[in-house]
């Protein structure tokens, strides 16, 4: 019996959020009296997934498959499914993002499991399987309690700590019996971001919104993320107007994030916009409309004009960089 996590990666090399699960993984397992089984597939080195065992995975089962590089989803359910029943999961544990979302379901399905997604805790195990998760946007917390044998957890990215510890995991091969269906769907082509931090993995977002009042005052946001070592995003009204790509968006409609701090520059805080940063740890709203709704959310605020406040703070970062050298 132990507790199996899919893990994802981009040509090979394993997300961070991934990382997280592992590591999510194991603290349940260690709650269970069990271990937990890594499931990796694709182009993946034997570093990369001996790594794992830094994480607290025990064992990793790997599938070389290289047509698994890419998302099909009906194959990688084969794939828990067939782990699952292998190890005796009592529970699998999956990322709420856009392949956990994909896949996790129909795992449950087969399973006849309960899922929670977007757990954002280790389950409370005193008394049942409870599990903690954002509803209402962000807006409060459900604790669920999955009553079911089998159970489906996806976890929040960065909304577990990441420790790095010691470790090594073993690594055995998994067979997999799949139909030509599995892959019935053909990748003809995709379309990666390069030279970007990803904002699904990010711990530090600078975002911009109207305020900034034009596509070529845009140096300001890249200027203070770059000195952070942090992602880029916007307002949906900014990607709208084609200032930023749609890629960049967050919110309601567009992505979510959970970053350790949120920078919000000239965004005014709109219901929806707050339905996708309001998981991040800290939020900076700079705003020159005190009355902008944002501030009700912040846990710091800058009553200022964006166009002061970001090189202000863009140099005062370089001053604290350069001090630490």
């Amino acid at each position: 019996m132990s507790v199996i996590v899919l893990v994802e990666h981009t040509e090979g090399t394993i997300k961070k959020k991934s990382l997280e699960a592992v590591q999510y993984a194991a603290d349940i397992a260690k709650k269970l009296g069990t271990t937990a089984t890594a499931i990796v597939a694709g182009n993946v080195a034997e570093s990369e997934m001996q790594n794992l065992g830094n994480y607290g995975a025990a064992k990793v089962l790997y599938i070389g498959d290289n047509r698994l590089n890419q998302l099909h989803a009906r194959a990688f359910t084969r794939i828990l499914v067939t782990a699952a029943r292998q190890e005796g999961s009592p529970v699998i544990v999956a990322l709420h993002d856009v392949n956990g979302r994909a896949i996790a379901p129909r795992v449950a399905v087969q399973l006849k499991a309960g899922l929670v997604s977007g757990a954002l805790s280790s389950p409370d195990m005193s008394d049942g399987f409870v599990v903690k998760k954002s509803a209402f946007s962000g807006k409060a917390f459900a604790f669920v309690n999955v009553t079911s044998q089998v159970k489906v957890v996806m976890l929040a990215p960065n909304s577990f700590p990441l420790v790095k510890g010691e470790g090594s995991a073993v690594i055995e091969n998994l067979t997999v019996a799949f139909d030509e269906k599995d892959f019935g769907v053909t990748v003809q082509s995709v379309d990666q971001i390069t030279g970007e931090i990803p904002l699904s993995d990010a711990e530090l977002v600078v975002s911009g919104g109207r305020g900034m009042k034009g596509p070529e005052n845009w140096g300001l946001i890249e200027g203070l993320a770059k000195e952070l070592g942090a992602a880029t995003a916007c307002s949906r009204p900014v990607a709208d107007a084609h200032w930023r790509p749609h890629h960049e968006h967050v919110g309601q409609t567009g992505g979510t994030v959970r970053p350790n701090l949120y920078i919000a520059a000239g965004i005014s805080g709109a219901i929806q916009h707050l339905a996708g940063v309001s998981g991040s740890k800290t939020i900076v709203v700079i705003n020159k409309d005190p009355e902008a709704p944002f501030f009700k959310a912040a846990n710091y605020g800058v009553v200022g004009d964006v166009m002061e406040v970001l090189p202000r703070l863009t140099e005062a970062v370089k001053k604290f960089k350069a001090q630490q050298h």
